[in-house]
């Protein structure tokens, strides 16, 4: 019998991403038919996976979904917070389905958040080779001269590792304050703050309007939708996930 790797196993529950899955094998949380397992072991069907105790339970038949949300400001990115913060869970009302964020939004940020319970779609999505362009409306403080622009293009050093080149178009300008549309193809942790940071800039407002083909649109702040047929299928034609 064909075995796969826990963490896919994992993620194609729709208990979590594959990478929090990773996370969960390397802190000791999940076991294997009772033993602990390490990254890089593989089982089957037939086998029992546990996670911190709970039985994981693999649906006999799929039912994948795939919802864009509007996420407000104030509400963490992640299923469940330790420190009883507002979660993006939260605003999930009415999905039967058991999903998760794929990939996160800091809480101070705002704009499109994408949720499913197809492990193998969002791991596509936020594989670093896969280069899927996001976009943020960000709203800068004081202002933002030639040179900023010309660095933040080219890319910055943050966390000892430089940027990729991103693209970046002023929208508005106004005394003391600066409209930019900034698109890059990585996803490291808050990327755009950091970058702007580096230049000398104060980030006053950040949004993300897009990722990859799928648009944020009129969405309301605080609500979501399921993706479209259209959308879905330009998104696995983004990450070469056609079907």
């Amino acid at each position: 019998m064909e075995k796969i790797r826990i963490q896919k196993m994992i993620a194609d529950s729709g208990y979590c991403s594959r990478r929090k899955a990773e996370e969960l094998i390397s802190k000791g949380r999940v076991k294997l038919n009772g033993h602990p397992v390490k990254l890089g072991d593989k089982c089957s069907f037939q086998d029992l996976i546990t996670i911190d105790g709970e039985k994981l339970v693999m649906p006999r038949k799929r039912n994948f979904v795939y919802i864009m949300m509007n996420k407000p400001r104030g509400y963490v990115t992640t299923v469940s917070d330790e420190l009883d913060r507002r979660c993006v869970m939260d605003l999930l009302d009415g999905v039967e389905e058991r999903v998760y964020p794929v990939g996160r939004l800091d809480r101070n940020s705002e704009g499109l958040l994408l949720f499913t319970n197809d492990g193998e779609l969002a791991n596509s999505i936020m594989h670093p080779s896969r280069h899927i362009t996001k976009t943020y409306r960000v709203t800068v403080r004081p202002d933002i001269s030639d040179e900023q622009l010309v660095k933040l293009s080219g890319g910055v050093e943050i966390d000892g590792r430089k940027t990729l080149p991103a693209n970046i178009v002023v929208k508005e300008k106004q005394p003391g304050r600066v409209v930019l549309l900034i698109t890059i193809r990585e996803g490291r942790n808050r990327q755009i703050r950091k970058m702007c940071e580096a230049v000398g800039l104060e980030v006053a407002r950040l949004r993300r309007i897009s990722v990859g083909p799928i648009r944020l649109g009129m969405l309301k702040p605080g609500t979501w939708r399921e993706l479209t047929a259209d959308e879905l299928r330009a998104l696995r034609t983004a990450v070469g996930k056609e079907k």
